[in-house]
């Protein structure tokens, strides 16, 4: 699996970068869990990817998911929203926008205020 890959909790965070993301993306998701099967699993499924990043929920439990996750694939780039929304698919299209951006992912046009 080549390009780059975002690992993210649910289905739902995911169908929100799909709506910020103007390329090809692969997106993987944990469903909120962790286990060394899953871990090696996605391990496994990020090993060709050019960039790698996790991005989990601002909570006790994404940020447990985001460490163990880090462990398995160290050279992942985390990424965060505020901690204000708390979690990804709460985290408005606009703020997400930019935090894709920021991590030198193409966005949709339009979503960034450029006042």
């Amino acid at each position: 699996m080549g390009g780059c890959v975002i690992i993210v909790e649910g289905k739902t965070d995911k169908e929100r970068l799909l709506q910020v993301l103007a390329e090809p993306v692969t997106i993987l998701c944990t469903y909120g869990t962790y286990s060394p099967e899953k871990g090696e699993e996605l391990v496994r499924k990020t090993e060709d990817a050019e960039e790698v990043y996790i991005f989990t929920d601002e909570d006790d439990s994404g940020k447990k998911l985001r460490m163990h996750l880090m462990e398995e694939i160290p050279h992942a780039i985390p990424l965060r929203t505020q901690k204000a929304f708390a979690e990804v698919a709460n985290t408005p299209l606009p703020v997400l926008a930019e935090i894709m951006e920021r991590a030198g992912l193409a966005v949709a046009s339009g979503l960034l205020d450029r006042g």
